[in-house]
């Protein structure tokens, strides 16, 4: 099976949990995002969320922070299953605010 991107773009950050996309496909996901732009005092996280049952809200299902400017430039969420909803998010905590690339790839 191949992969699909859902969507893509860039994020200027602004400080606040900026929401990158909601998507509602029966799928596997995974979040990719750029740190390249990255430097010494910059503090980004990644979060996903996702729904158990249809009623219920999103929820947290994984979430990750980079520093300073990482060895690792591009940042990958697990593989995350998702029937209902899901949502990708991007929040700079410190730092100068950077545009950051990113994509979600589904399966």
């Amino acid at each position: 099976m191949s992969w699909t991107v859902s969507s893509s773009g860039t994020q200027t950050a602004d400080g606040s949990e900026d929401a990158l996309v909601t998507d509602t496909t029966n799928a596997t996901y995974s979040l990719l995002v750029d740190l390249t732009n990255m430097a010494n005092g910059d503090v980004v996280e990644l979060r996903v969320y996702t729904k158990v049952l249809p009623g219920g809200s999103l929820d947290l299902a994984w979430k990750a922070t980079y520093g300073n400017a990482p060895m690792v430039k591009v940042a990958q969420s697990p593989f995350v299953p998702s029937d209902q909803s899901i949502q990708v998010t991007l929040k700079q905590i410190a730092g100068i605010n950077r545009n950051y690339d990113w994509k979600l790839l589904r399966q």
